[in-house]
């Protein structure tokens, strides 16, 4: 008998694609040898993905998703490889990507730009450009970083919406990123983002100096069974925190800082001051 290595889906998100690519391959009854003939890649290559040896490519997982009928639905295994791309280095955020998508309410805090669920394609475009000439990311990354962020947006566009409560530091209006084409446009995306009805939008003024709660920016989500995730990112790792007792105070942080926060019509008066000075 051939030795089976087990896999361990926690390992990584190349060793979480693998094992759903086992799991699925073994449902259907098939060989290594037999999903590769079906594929159009050697068996070596299909064992070298399936057990994380080797990253999937975009083509690979496309392939995958015609053999095994799941082109057309909502957890492709392309989209699991965006996921995996997207934060090839922030530990947990495919795993948050996941709650994200099935919450019912969402609390953001951001520092120094817009949040990626409110940001236009020009200014995430803007963003993800500059990261490539510093050299942190390829421009095929800096696509897919694109891409990713609209089908998160996406995501949210359903029959019933989650309630989304931003909280943004002034900076993030105030900073000029891409020119003041790409950032007018964006402070009008934010003026539309608070006429919504599923929506509030504050603005964290900088003379509430240390009353503000969060030096880091924060998302906390509430589940539809009414318990609360958080998720938190450095420079180079993200955190999901779904502990009670470690969640709490977090919320609580967040209800002190609205509190100290522009109401939503003082933040949006702002946001129109802010786009009548950008030439």
């Amino acid at each position: 008998m051939v030795n089976r290595r087990e896999l361990d889906p926690e390992a990584s998100p190349a060793a979480a694609f693998g094992a759903r690519m086992r799991r699925l391959r073994e449902g259907q009854r098939w060989t290594q040898e037999e999903l590769a003939e079906k594929l159009g890649y050697s068996s070596q290559h299909v064992s070298a993905v399936e057990t994380a040896r080797k990253p999937p490519t975009l083509r690979f997982s496309r392939r995958l998703d015609q053999v095994f009928g799941l082109a057309s639905s909502t957890e492709t295994l392309e989209r699991e490889w965006r996921e995996m791309r997207h934060s090839a280095l922030l530990e947990g955020f495919p795993e948050y990507i996941k709650y994200e998508g099935r919450a019912a309410e969402i609390r953001l805090y951001e520092i120094g730009i817009v949040p990626g669920l409110l940001q236009t394609p020009e200014y995430a475009r803007v963003l993800a450009n500059s990261a490539v000439r510093r050299g942190a990311i390829t421009p095929e990354q800096a696509d897919e970083r694109v891409a990713f962020l609209a089908e998160r947006q996406a995501a949210l566009e359903r029959s019933r919406p989650p309630m989304m409560l931003v909280v943004m530091d002034e900076s993030c209006v105030r900073r000029l990123v891409g020119g003041p084409k790409v950032m007018n446009a964006q402070l009008d995306r934010l003026a539309q983002f608070a006429e919504l009805p599923n929506t509030v939008l504050q603005i964290a003024p900088f003379e509430i100096g240390e009353r503000r709660t969060f030096d880091l920016p924060m998302n906390l989500l509430t589940l539809p069974d009414l318990s609360v995730v958080a998720y938190a990112e450095s420079q180079l790792r993200g955190h999901v925190e779904r502990d009670t007792a470690a969640v709490l105070p977090l919320l609580t942080a967040y209800h002190q800082l609205q509190a100290e926060a522009l109401p939503q019509a003082a933040s949006v008066a702002m946001i129109h001051e802010v786009r009548k000075g950008t030439p």
